[in-house]
């Protein structure tokens, strides 16, 4: 009867749903665990007004990198911080839209001899200096704007690798003998600047230009010998006398005393018997075409460089300025020196870089290397001499190489201008103004 008694009451239990089941008694025995706290975006930096995340920086200007993260996170719009307002488009270069092909190191080099286009592929190499003539480093594509004729074009090549040099070098011995004997002593010092990479040919001047060798590894145990043949004794700078007791013997005709009896008028009787002195003789432009035609035949790729060590000094030349800068400028060949004599002295120097018409050049380098890019140190000791080889080497290994496509007709014969800048300030840039289309631009 009992047991009756407690099966009916069960029964009741269950029916109204009282009894629970074992894993409904754990869980109604445990306690309640707390919601956990609403996450809250980390605080911002001292002098920031947006977040910054670690290897993006600041969001922009419509990111929803931050609203995105929000939502995933749970955390509401309200509580992510707004993003700092950008500058007005006109603050900022939105000109470069994609970036230039930038080379891995060490593969700048090849870049530029495989670049294949259908039109004008300029190559612009480039020396920036700070204020006190040191070079400066570190600058990224970003920097650097490049102008044609006035319009801006977009750099599709950026290396800073440095390049293999063939440099054809240009030796004055037309100067005096006591600058001659300060240049012979330095000769020893070019092969020392050069890496066995880079090739040297070796011509000299008087009257006339003169190959001493062609190119050849600039680490070749031939090059001291063909380094010795460069040295000369120089000439004797003597004061011409034209009348007077000390007339005998005071012009100079290749070395020997003008005799003045057989000079015109005089032993004739007619004219005024005053002896024509006769003029100096400094072929500068034939040795610096003569290099540069040498230099056409060097394969794509390597810097193409010609380094005179001069005063300067041009007359009597065949080839005209004018001829030798454009075939510099179509070939790509870069003009550095290193003046030594009259024109590397303080104030002289500089009043040698103006031209009287009708008569010598005094300093056309000064021409040359604004022109084509190069650079010009002036030295009057034999160890200035010997480092300026090193320090111009230096500056034309290791320049920013700049590629763009022109935006001219392929081959119109006509100069083209070009201006390179870098948004910063207190810096020289150092670049060719120009160049001449031709057919090796074509790829």
């Amino acid at each position: 009867m009992k047991l009756g008694l407690k099966a009916m009451a069960l029964a009741a239990l269950l029916s109204t749903g009282l009894v629970l089941s074992p894993a409904g008694v754990a869980q109604q025995q445990q306690p309640a665990v707390p919601d956990a706290p609403t996450p809250h975006p980390p605080s911002l930096l001292n002098g920031t007004d947006t977040t910054i995340t670690p290897g993006k920086g600041s969001p922009g200007v419509g990111d929803t990198s931050d609203a995105t993260a929000a939502a995933t996170s749970g955390v509401s719009s309200s509580d992510v911080p707004a993003t700092a307002t950008q500058p007005p488009s006109s603050q900022k270069d939105t000109f470069q839209t994609t970036p230039p092909d930038i080379p891995a190191p060490g593969e700048g080099y090849q870049a530029t001899v495989n670049f294949v286009v259908n039109v004008n592929f300029v190559e612009v190499p480039v020396t920036v200096k700070d204020s006190k003539g040191k070079l400066v480093p570190g600058l990224t594509y970003r920097d650097f704007q490049v102008y044609e004729n006035n319009i801006r074009e977009p750099l599709r090549l950026f290396t800073v690798d440095p390049f293999p040099l063939s440099i054809a070098f240009v030796i004055d011995q037309s100067l005096t003998s006591d600058v001659m004997a300060k240049v012979n002593q330095s000769l020893g010092a070019i092969q020392g600047a050069l890496t066995p990479y880079d090739e040297l040919a070796l011509f000299t001047y008087n009257n006339g230009a003169e190959e001493r060798t062609g190119f050849t590894g600039a680490q070749s145990p031939r090059v001291p010998a063909v380094l010795a043949l460069a040295k000369a004794t120089g000439s004797e700078m003597l004061i011409p006398v034209n009348s007077g007791p000390l007339a005998g013997c005071g012009v100079y005709v290749n070395g020997w005393c003008a005799d003045p009896n057989v000079q015109p008028g005089r032993s004739s009787g007619s004219g005024n018997g005053v002896i024509t002195i006769p003029k100096e003789i400094h072929t500068l432009n034939d040795a610096i075409l003569a290099a540069a035609k040498e230099l056409s035949t060097r394969p794509k790729g390597r810097r193409r460089i010609i380094y005179v060590v001069s005063d300067g000094k041009e007359y009597g030349s065949k080839a005209t300025y004018r001829e030798v800068i454009r075939y510099l400028q179509t070939n790509k060949i870069a003009v550095y020196a290193t003046v030594v004599g009259d024109s590397a002295r303080w104030g002289q120097g500089y009043l040698s870089r103006f031209h009287i018409p009708f008569s010598m050049y005094d300093n056309i380098l000064t021409k040359y290397t604004a022109e084509t890019g190069g650079e010009m140190d002036a030295e009057t000791s034999a160890n200035g001499i010997e480092r300026s080889y090193a320090k111009i080497a230096e500056e034309a290994r290791t320049q920013y190489t700049l590629g763009y496509l022109s935006h001219q007709p392929l081959i119109d014969g006509r100069f083209r201008k070009i201006d390179v800048r870098v948004d910063r300030p207190n810096l020289e840039v150092i670049a060719k103004r120009g160049y001449y289309p031709s057919a090796q631009d074509m790829q």
